[in-house]
């Protein structure tokens, strides 16, 4: 604990004057963005115009790709240059404003499949506008070439057209954001070359091209980002959170340990719930980040969040025995362990917040009891319909074979011929018909038969209506 050191004032006035620095900066920067927002109405323009424009006569493909799209895709030049020659000025432009079903136009295509030199002449004939068409996934032509790291196509568009290089998506995000995302390297650091201040532009949710990186890994990229603007690591979004935090719930140590070379007070600033980024790692279930933190000398290892829990406290919430060891062999406590004066209503948030787990977890364990009953209850009746039907299907066959021995009786019974001539009967004749033992054994043999033919007619409809 002594060895500790408290971050909090320099921390304090790090973050002050940056947010002063960085007011100034936005004042600066608001010609920039003034550019962007005219930009913006442009592609508006551009799209409407695209939509209500007639499309002439083509061979659209699986995509409704027109025949220029075609050869752009295929990065066929020869095609290219032989279309093109066909039209006038005029005609080519309609012609590279022709949109297929993606909102793809034909230097978009070529720009993603990256055919340098289709694009080279496609810039001869086109302008701003065309340049700047956003297809349906809401990428320009210069966005879509940064995602796929085209570093030479960047490169023809920004000299044709170097105001594109402020272009924005929906998201607020520049081709920086896209190829930093990516993990392009090389265009990252190409596009910092050219405007620096890219870097500071944030996203719709406030995340920097820094908080991007730190997030994804991209450890070269955090890198050259630093070296342009080393206050950049204290730049937060809108939910607090520095490229710290996001680096926190990744799994590259590095990204937190470059993070914090250009000023260690960083690891002092709290998100919006008070989570350092410790308390984020641990949140996270990073062992690994969790173990980088706390080996970075000056740490607060028992930083209290607004919850009022520290890391330890946070990592036995979660059940996470490896985490519990990592942080209780370097010395971390829990937050009752420090005398800190306990907070009301921060202790009925708590307190809630338990409850409520609790009944949501009796309530998850009678869901699985009763899915349990229910599935045991269907097994049995199945057992009890498996078994009725076994003994069904065993009466009827006894009942066949009543049937069948006794019908076969009726056409076996022996006649009983008269060996000496009698009275009324001849010699040879049969007369056992008029004797009272034939007719009581035919009286029963045919009860057996039919009672036998209707169990058999009876037992079936039974199985059949079971099974049903």
């Amino acid at each position: 604990m002594e060895k500790q050191v408290s971050f909090q004032g320099p921390t304090m006035e790090k973050q002050q004057s940056f947010r002063n620095g960085a007011t100034e900066q936005q004042k600066s920067f608001r010609g920039i963005m003034e550019k962007q927002k005219s930009f913006r109405i442009a592609m508006e323009r551009q799209l409407s115009f695209g939509g209500e424009r007639k499309r002439g006569k083509e061979s659209p493909g699986k995509r409704g790709d027109s025949i220029l799209h075609l050869a752009a895709r295929g990065g066929n030049l020869g095609k290219v240059k032989e279309i093109v020659d066909k039209f006038d000025e005029k005609g080519i432009k309609d012609l590279l404003c022709k949109q297929n079903q993606e909102g793809e136009t034909a230097l978009y295509v070529a720009a993603e499949n990256g055919h340098s030199l289709v694009v080279a002449e496609f810039l001869k004939h086109l302008d701003l506008e065309i340049a700047s068409i956003v297809a349906n996934n809401g990428y320009d032509t210069l966005h879509v070439a940064a995602r796929q790291g085209h570093l030479e196509i960047l490169k023809e568009l920004l000299h044709s057209f170097p105001n594109l290089i402020m272009a924005t998506d929906s998201s607020n995000s520049t081709a920086l954001h896209t190829a930093a995302a990516q993990g392009h390297i090389h265009v990252v650091n190409m596009l910092l070359e050219i405007d620096s201040n890219l870097a500071k532009i944030a996203r719709n949710n406030g995340k920097t091209v820094l908080h991007t990186a730190a997030r994804m890994g991209h450890l070269e990229i955090v890198r050259s980002l630093l070296s342009k603007d080393p206050d950049i690591g204290f730049r937060t979004d809108k939910k607090g959170q520095t490229a710290l935090h996001m680096a926190a719930k990744g799994q590259n140590a590095g990204i937190v340990l470059e993070l914090i070379k250009p000023n260690p007070a960083v690891l002092a600033l709290e998100d919006n719930k008070g989570n350092r980024a410790l308390h984020v790692a641990t949140i996270k279930g990073r062992p690994q980040m969790v173990q980088c933190l706390i080996s970075i000398e000056g740490i607060d290892l028992n930083a209290v969040n607004k919850a009022g829990e520290t890391a330890l406290d946070i990592a036995e919430k979660s059940g996470s025995l490896q985490l519990v060891s990592i942080l209780k062999e370097a010395g971390a406590t829990h937050s009752k362990d420090h005398g800190r004066p306990p907070n009301a209503a921060k202790q009925l948030k708590q307190t809630v917040s338990d409850i409520r787990h609790d009944v949501e977890s009796q309530l998850q364990h009678s869901r699985q009891t009763g899915f349990k009953v229910r599935k045991i209850a269907k097994n049995v009746k199945k057992l009890h319909i498996s078994g009725l039907n076994n003994a069904i299907n065993n009466a009827t066959v006894v009942a066949v074979l009543i049937a069948t021995v006794a019908f076969a009786a009726i056409f076996t019974v022996p006649g009983q011929y008269v060996e000496e001539k009698t009275d009324g009967v001849s010699l040879g004749e049969a007369h056992i018909a008029r004797k009272a033992a034939f007719i009581i054994f035919f009286l029963f043999d045919s009860m057996a038969l039919f009672i036998s033919i209707a169990v058999v007619v009876v037992q079936t409809s039974v199985v059949v209506i079971e099974q049903k």
